[in-house]
């Protein structure tokens, strides 16, 4: 048997709308593909969100319970549970599925309103007035990398659609003379009938008048021209966590455009731009940094001094180290996001060739060359050897 939502959620099987939004939010912070590291964040992520869109409308939610997971999971496919067919919102279903969703009637029920003048559900049917969310919204935000490690609060600003505070939505004064919309009668509604193999087949629909309202008043609010809507600035205060990389969303709940008949706003998606800046190289959790040491350290050894995005650490180099060798700094690089743990620093040495020598070492480095029987002439003996092993 499948995981049921409750499960999904992990709420009970009376648990409150509240109870389940506040659970949704949870999991879905944890197993978001834009932060969870999981190779089936993104599917699991899907379940949340089903299950969330279930538990959340009534109506669907009584039929689960009644239905079974199983059940309603393969009615669902079918079109049955959550809208569908003509007039509907979904796609068609089929025929005689069962009741419909929250986006209209399914199954037999749109084919009879569909025939003999029901009410239709949904968008594009006669339930025109029925509450929607708003539309999701975006914008980005760049950080540098210190902000990303230690993790901040940043402000971001953006314009966007809000409800008219003059009519508080409703298109129009308080004071507006209002009648009732004479090409539906005040129903919202108006009705259609076409003539089919099957005979006349009357439909409903929204009416184009009043935009389902029922209802024409004699002015608009001045402010949004009767859309409800305007355009405004806004700033908000945004968490951002520890670990975050470039090209990962964060989302702000009820911060989008705002819902139409009543319903909540969308949601803001904020997208993050790391600038990683000269010093470093970031691959995943992982940083990557470039140290340079000089001939004498790389032959004999010695110890550096490296810094890291949180402060300066000791590293030992090795005698003989080669030039372009890679030293791991374990734990020394980037959070985790929203886990425990952080990445590694790699450092990667290059022996620095002086330009030019005083004497004395001049002096030494022949010795050094006649030593190992090396040629020193100018031009093509051991200096320049020694320049392009590096």
């Amino acid at each position: 048997m499948s995981e049921n939502f409750y499960d999904v959620l992990g709420v009970s099987q009376d648990a409150s709308e509240e109870e389940i939004k506040k659970a949704y939010r949870k999991q879905a912070a944890e197993h978001h593909p834009d932060v969870s590291d999981d190779d089936d964040a993104e599917e699991r992520f899907k379940k949340i969100q089903k299950a969330k869109e279930v538990l959340t409308d009534e109506q669907k939610r009584q039929q689960y319970d009644q239905l079974g997971h199983d059940r309603f999971t393969e009615a669902d496919k079918r079109g049955a549970t959550g809208g569908g067919g003509p007039g509907g919102a979904g796609g068609a279903g089929g025929p005689f599925g069962g009741a419909g969703g929250a986006g209209g009637a399914g199954g037999f029920e749109d084919i009879f309103n569909q025939f003999f003048g029901g009410s239709g559900g949904g968008r594009g049917g006669g339930g025109g007035n029925r509450p929607r969310q708003g539309q999701d919204l975006r914008t980005g935000l760049s950080i540098d990398l210190g902000e990303a490690f230690e993790g901040a609060t940043k402000e971001v600003t953006l314009t966007r659609p809000t409800t008219c505070d003059t009519c508080d939505g409703a298109g129009h004064p308080p004071d507006a003379d209002v009648q009732t919309c004479p090409q539906c009668n005040g129903r919202g509604q108006v009705q259609q009938v076409q003539q089919t193999p099957l005979g006349r087949v009357q439909q409903t629909s929204t009416c184009p008048r009043c935009e389902g309202e029922g209802e024409l008043y004699s002015e608009d609010c001045s402010d949004c021209g009767g859309d409800g809507v305007v355009r405004e600035e806004a700033t908000l205060s945004v968490e951002i966590p520890a670990g975050i990389r470039s090209g990962q969303s964060l989302r702000m709940e009820r911060e989008g455009a705002p819902g139409e008949n009543g319903g909540p706003n969308g949601d803001l998606l904020i997208e993050v731009d790391v600038d990683v800046g000269d010093r470093f190289e970031r691959d995943g959790d992982d940083l990557r940094v470039s140290e340079a040491v000089s001939f004498p350290q790389a032959v004999f050894g010695d110890t550096l001094e490296v810094e890291t995005v949180d402060g300066s650490v000791e590293m030992d180099v090795p005698a003989g180290t080669q030039s372009g060798e890679t030293f791991r700094l374990k734990d020394k690089g980037m959070p985790r996001l929203r886990r425990r743990g952080r990445g590694d620093l790699f450092v990667q040495v290059g022996v620095v060739i002086p330009d030019s020598l005083n004497g004395e070492q001049r002096e030494a480095l022949e010795a050094f060359a006649e030593a190992g029987g090396e040629d020193i002439d100018v031009g093509g003996g051991f200096f320049e050897r020694l320049k392009s092993s590096f």
